[in-house]
C-alpha cells in the first residue's frame, strides 16, 4: 500500500483517472467531501448527532411530538444544505461522468450536493436517501420541504397532497429498511469496476463500508481518499491523505454548470 501525504504528489495521482488507464470507474462519497463545503459532519464529536439525536422511523410512524421533532430537524439541516456550495471535489466527479470515465457514484450523504454539481442522477446511488425534499410513505409522491414549514410551525404533521399519507423527508431514518434495489445496484456496480475510489468516508457505516471489499474481490483497484484511517486501508493499492477539494482544485480546465 501506497501512502500519499503531498497535495502535488496527490494532485498528479488522481489525474490519471481520467487518462483513460481505468475502462470502469466507480466511486464512493462519504461526509468527509461535504464537510469541505461546510456541512457539519453527523457522527463526529460536536456533530449533529451530538446535539441532536435522530428520530426512529418508528417514532416518526407513531407518535405526532417525533415527527414534528424530525421535521424541525430536517429544516435545520436543509438551511444548512442550502448555504454549502458543491466543491472541487464534486465537481471532479461530475466531469468524469460526463466523460464516460465514471460508471456509478454511490454517496452516503443526504445533502444533494452531487445533484448541484451538475453530476447525472442515471449515474448517482444515495444508498441513506436524500434530505432536501420529502416522500409519501404510503404513495411514494414527491413532495417539497419548504412548502411543508408554515404546516409543521402550526404543531401539524406534513400529509400527502395525494393521497393524504405521511410525508417524511427521503432520507433513510434509524430503523427504516434500507433501499434493497439500490444496494443491489451499487454492489453490482463495485463487482463491475476497475478501479474503486472512496472520496471522504470513514468505511465504518455498512452495508456501504462492504463496497469496496466486493470490487477487491472481484479484482479492482482500491484507491482510499480519506484524512484519517479506515478499516480498509490495508485492501487499497494507494491511500491519500489531503484534503479532497484541494486536491481536485485543477482536475479539469473547465468546470461544469451547475444549475
Amino acid at each position: 500500500m501506497k501512502t500519499i501525504t503531498s497535495l502535488p504528489e496527490a494532485r498528479d495521482f488522481v489525474a490519471q483517472f481520467r487518462n483513460g488507464s481505468y475502462r470502469n470507474i466507480v466511486a464512493l462519497t462519504g461526509a468527509g467531501i461535504s464537510t469541505e463545503s461546510g456541512i457539519p459532519d453527523f457522527r463526529s464529536p460536536g456533530g449533529i448527532w451530538s446535539k441532536r439525536q435522530p428520530v426512529q422511523y418508528q417514532d416518526f410512524v407513531a407518535d405526532e411530538v417525533s415527527r414534528l421533532e424530525d421535521w424541525d430537524r430536517r429544516f435545520e439541516m436543509l438551511d444548512i444544505f442550502e448555504k454549502a456550495e458543491p466543491n472541487a471535489a464534486h465537481l471532479a466527479l461530475t466531469r468524469l461522468a460526463q466523460s464516460d470515465a465514471l460508471a456509478c457514484l454511490v454517496t452516503q450523504n443526504v445533502d444533494g450536493l452531487h445533484q448541484r454539481a451538475g453530476f447525472p442522477e442515471d449515474r448517482l446511488i444515495e444508498i441513506h436517501g436524500n434530505s432536501t425534499f420529502a416522500l409519501c410513505l404510503e404513495c411514494g409522491a414527491r413532495a417539497e420541504l419548504e412548502e411543508q414549514r408554515q404546516k409543521v410551525e402550526a404543531g401539524d404533521s406534513p400529509r400527502c397532497q395525494v393521497c393524504g399519507g405521511l410525508l417524511k423527508a427521503a432520507v433513510i431514518s434509524f430503523g427504516q429498511q434500507m433501499p434493497e434495489r439500490a444496494l443491489h445496484q451499487a454492489a453490482r456496480a463495485a463487482q463491475q469496476c476497475d478501479l474503486f475510489v472512496v472520496l471522504g468516508s470513514s468505511l465504518v457505516v455498512h452495508p456501504a463500508a462492504q463496497l469496496p471489499a466486493l470490487a477487491v474481490q472481484a479484482g479492482a483497484d482500491l484507491v482510499i481518499l480519506n484524512a484519517e484511517e479506515t478499516p480498509l486501508d490495508s485492501l487499497a493499492s494507494t491511500v491519500i491523505r489531503t484534503p479532497l477539494a484541494q486536491t481536485f482544485a485543477d482536475f479539469g480546465e473547465e468546470q461544469p454548470d451547475i444549475p
